[in-house]
């Protein structure tokens, strides 16, 4: 299956715009917010993307020929095993500031929606991690999920970050769901990405 398509570059950052520190850690980004109304068009635009894309895999699982079995169990365990090896990739390419690995994780028109609401481009991903804005101390998985549709996996987890950025501390726990497809050569690349920070009872948005 076709990875979603390229988004048109973002406009320029509003530096006058106030963030909210706590809550744009977003696993990959701490940025400001884009135009509200840009940055809105092209939120719905993703969303509108990715439920696509989940219709299409869930489909694809749905009305596959009965007579074809499912993915082996050895092969399903397998594919298991490379995925959380690339999740484990992908955590130590953010605690070591490896732009390199993470040039190697994501496809070239991934695109990614940190916790705050921000869009990240695949070269917008790489040069953040190479600024060294923000500082990764901890990032620890727990209650991942994997589920296979095809040359397609959906990651669910949970992520708790100990990090700091110019500002002070950027820490806090998020759920995060992470699209890979395997490409024509057999390789998982990372197609989307979502972060949704877990607030405590009482916490204000």
């Amino acid at each position: 299956m076709a990875p979603a398509g390229r988004f048109e570059e973002e406009p320029a950052v509003d530096h006058r715009r106030p963030i909210d520190r706590r809550a744009s850690l977003g696993l990959v980004s701490v940025t400001f917010m884009r135009g509200a109304a840009a940055n809105l068009s092209m939120l719905k635009k993703l969303r509108t993307m990715l439920v696509l894309l989940l219709i299409q895999v869930i489909a694809l699982g749905a009305f596959a020929d009965p007579q074809r079995p499912g993915m082996p169990r050895a092969q399903k365990h397998e594919s298991r095993h490379e995925i959380d090896q690339l999740e484990e990739v992908w955590r130590g390419a953010m605690l070591k500031g490896d732009v390199a690995a993470l040039d190697a994780l994501l496809a070239d028109d991934y695109m990614g929606i940190t916790a705050s609401g921000t869009l990240q481009s695949k070269e917008q991903t790489l040069a953040f991690v190479r600024s060294g804005r923000v500082h990764f101390k901890t990032l620890e998985f727990s209650d991942r999920k994997v589920r296979f549709y095809g040359m397609t996996a959906l990651v669910t987890s949970q992520a708790d970050v100990t990090a700091t950025n110019a500002e002070g501390d950027v820490s806090g726990s998020f759920r995060y769901i992470r699209v890979y497809v395997r490409d024509a050569r057999g390789v998982w690349k990372i197609v989307s990405f979502e972060a949704s920070r877990i607030r405590e009872s009482g916490e204000h948005r």
